[in-house]
């Protein structure tokens, strides 16, 4: 072996590019790996840091167990045989975050923390709008947009990170004012062994932060042990939690603003607003901001997000739950509704137990399923349809469907057998919507 390499990047993409420029600033060199023949950013890669080695198409252990430090894409499991060889030899095994985090050691700079099965994205765009409403010195990243490390090319302040629990695997420094797990459900079961490890992954951002704010409608939420910490939730609060009060969103005893005044839908939305509050709070921005923000943002994009009403039937785009748990939330979130709802669901449920699934159903009238795991959904409810395509779905919807009813697209799982990602997913059923009445 010609070269050793102090420093290997495992994963190329936007998060491994991000590494490479950040470890080439600090006068680093690394190895970039990845397992992918032509992994994308490769043309970036060259062009930008020609003196950067890269490999592909596997993971060369002659270079890894002579390393100081592999920096890990969050795609790639610590439990690949190459990634494990090394770790049992005792090589650090971090990821972009950690680096992140490390750089920030030591400055004024607050960080939030956002994790979860379903929300983070809801909750840390929120607490990005309450940060700019309030005039902070503030940038949004990590799992949503853009990587930690290109945060850090501009400093601000004030930091808000939605992560995942592969980001967390790797992550044990980040120094949160506050962090939140909004909620714990089945997900990524083809990576975890059990709910308990990816519950114990989610955690551990907790122990990383000042202040945990739990989740109380979700005991799996909880920290692991007695630390500072705060609840929020959809019911009564007691002394410094937050909650609703006779359709008041409350802290502690001291109103905040009518759910009515609420733009976004859905109780489980509610849910995400709250939470947005209180790490914002904790954060220091002033109340005033959170109500301008909450009367007028409406959601995200493929996010339980109205698409149109035709002949009274109103059509909900939720392509972006991609596991049991998010579906649940959406029919729990809907299910004041005085229509029907008309759920379509199905795709790749990526080993998911979907028995929870069931007992959701006594909130949905009638249930269409289809893609990779769309006829175990279908065997939960009785009557159910079973398409082979989401125009046959929406065609069959719109046939069901009457005035006052809600026909919502909630797969319960990933689009991948179908679709190139759940965004694409959506925007196939925001178009054939759009072919009814046209």
């Amino acid at each position: 072996m010609a070269q050793q390499f102090s420093h290997i990047v495992l994963g190329l993409g936007a998060t491994g590019l991000s590494v490479v420029r950040y470890l080439c600033e600090q006068g680093i060199t690394p190895m970039v790996m990845d397992s992918r023949m032509q992994p994308p950013g490769a043309d970036k890669l060259a062009a930008a840091y020609p003196e950067v080695t890269l490999v592909t198409g596997g993971f060369d252990c002659r270079y890894l167990v002579q390393a100081t430090q592999i920096i890990i894409s969050p795609g790639i499991a610590i439990e690949t045989p190459e990634v494990r060889a090394a770790f049992d030899m005792g090589i650090e095994v971090i990821g972009d975050v950690e680096l992140f985090a490390r750089a920030l050691a030591g400055t004024a700079a607050r960080v939030i923390g956002i994790t979860g099965s379903n929300g983070k994205t809801t909750v840390t765009t929120l607490v990005g709008e309450m940060a700019q409403a309030a005039g902070e010195s503030y940038a949004v990243g990590g799992n949503i947009g853009i990587p930690v490390l290109d945060l850090l090319i501009t400093p601000k302040d004030l930091y808000v990170l939605e992560l995942s629990s592969f980001q967390l695997e790797t992550t044990h420094s980040l120094n949160c004012i506050a962090a939140t797990c909004l909620n714990i459900s089945e997900d990524h079961m083809d990576r975890y062994s059990d709910l308990e490890s990816y519950r114990q992954a989610k955690l551990k951002l907790y122990e990383q932060s000042k202040t945990a704010v739990f989740n109380r409608d979700d005991a799996r939420s909880l920290p692991n042990d007695p630390m500072n910490q705060n609840s929020f939730g959809l019911g009564v609060p007691e002394v410094d939690d937050w909650g609703i009060v006779d359709g008041i969103i409350m802290h502690g005893c001291s109103p905040i603003m009518p759910i009515a005044d609420v733009a976004i839908v859905g109780r489980h939305n509610h849910a995400n607003l709250i939470a947005a509050m209180a790490l914002a709070f904790e954060a220091g921005i002033d109340r005033q901001h959170f109500v301008d923000v909450a009367k007028r943002f409406n959601g995200l994009s493929h996010r339980c997000e109205v698409v149109a009403e035709h002949n009274g039937v109103t059509y909900v785009n939720d392509s972006k739950a991609t596991n049991v748990g998010a579906t649940v939330a959406a029919i729990d979130g809907l299910s004041e509704h005085q229509g029907g709802l008309i759920l379509i669901a199905g795709g790749d449920g990526k080993g998911a137990d979907f028995s929870e699934l069931g007992k959701a159903f006594t909130n949905v009238s009638v249930l269409i399923t289809l893609g990779k795991d769309g006829s175990k959904i279908a065997k939960l409810k009785d009557g159910a349809f079973s398409v082979n395509n989401m125009a046959d779905a929406v065609s069959l919807a719109n046939e069901l469907a009457s005035n006052g009813d809600i026909v919502l697209l909630s797969p319960a799982c990933a689009s991948l057998d179908m679709y190139p990602n759940f965004m694409a997913r959506g925007d196939d059923f925001r178009a054939e919507v759009g072919k009814i009445n046209a």
